[in-house]
């Protein structure tokens, strides 16, 4: 009995995780806040990548949301199921017996979930806000992490390499299927593809927020939500084959270098997200 019990517990831990996972591939885990950021892409290859903002942790953001809310009784009827009457204390002390059980049976789900997808990370504990940017902090690249409350950090990233292999940010330690807010794939022809699903629009596919808690739909598919505000620059002495900005590049002179700028502004009302091709020096 045991051995059975033992089982169908992994059984269902194992579905808990897989539901997590599948929901996953279009969760958006994290988006952007108030923010700039720039991509500077070489013909030789060096690049550097910038971002000074905010960024906010989905899941931590809608349960800090939710730990706001109070019980509210639902309406009692008559006999004929359509008239309200005032609720007795018994039927007041079943619906809020009820409520605290569902929040308590999401806040279970959350934490398993968390272990999975999250690092350990559980959302609905304040105190997880300041632990993880402490985790950034010790992470190369994060300059500043700092922990503003209700899912949001103030940050700064910077970084300044060679583009021998693709780029990813955010990339954060335990975090291994983080949504990406820029990504740069190095192709074998010369050329490197940018995309930015992380500035784009919201869709309405369910995200990993809602699973983690049974919390309201947020932003998914890697799109920004209401919360993002800020510019994508795109700075490259290299040959612009594709971009889908609205005025295309514009040229500027940089310590006496011809180079090309794409700008995208980023909002809840950005149309896609930002992409570009551009053949750098064989």
């Amino acid at each position: 009995m045991q051995k059975m019990t033992s089982r169908k517990s992994a059984r269902a831990l194992a579905a808990v995780t897989l539901t997590g996972l599948a929901l996953l591939v279009s969760a958006c885990i994290f988006t952007p806040g108030r923010f700039s950021s720039q991509l500077e892409v070489n013909a030789d290859r060096t690049f550097t990548f910038h971002y000074l903002g905010e960024i906010v942790l989905v899941p931590m953001m809608e349960a800090a949301k939710k730990a706001d809310q109070a019980f509210e009784a639902e309406p009692c009827l008559e006999a004929d199921g359509i008239s309200e009457r005032a609720c007795s204390e018994a039927e007041l002390a079943t619906q809020r017996a009820t409520w605290e059980r569902a929040q308590a049976r999401d806040n279970r789900e959350a934490a398993q979930a968390a272990q999975v997808m999250l690092g350990g990370i559980d959302p609905s504990d304040p105190a997880s806000g300041s632990a993880l940017a402490e985790k950034l902090s010790r992470q190369a690249g994060w300059k500043r992490a700092e922990y503003k409350g209700n899912g949001t950090f103030d940050v700064e990233f910077a970084v300044t390499s060679r583009l021998d292999r693709d780029f990813t940010f955010p990339t954060l330690e335990g975090f291994p299927l983080a949504n990406a807010f820029v990504q740069v794939t190095v192709r074998d022809d010369g050329t490197v593809r940018i995309n930015a699903p992380g500035f784009g629009p919201e869709d309405s596919s369910a995200s990993m927020a809602g699973m983690m808690a049974g919390m309201a739909k947020s932003g998914s598919d890697g799109g920004n939500s209401a919360t993002a505000q800020g510019t994508f620059r795109v700075i490259t002495d290299g040959t612009i084959l594709a971009n889908n900005t609205d005025e295309g590049a514009r040229r500027v002179t940089v310590e006496g270098s011809e180079r090309s700028v794409l700008a995208w502004p980023v909002n809840p009302r950005s149309p896609a997200a930002p992409t570009a091709l551009i053949r750098l020096a064989d």
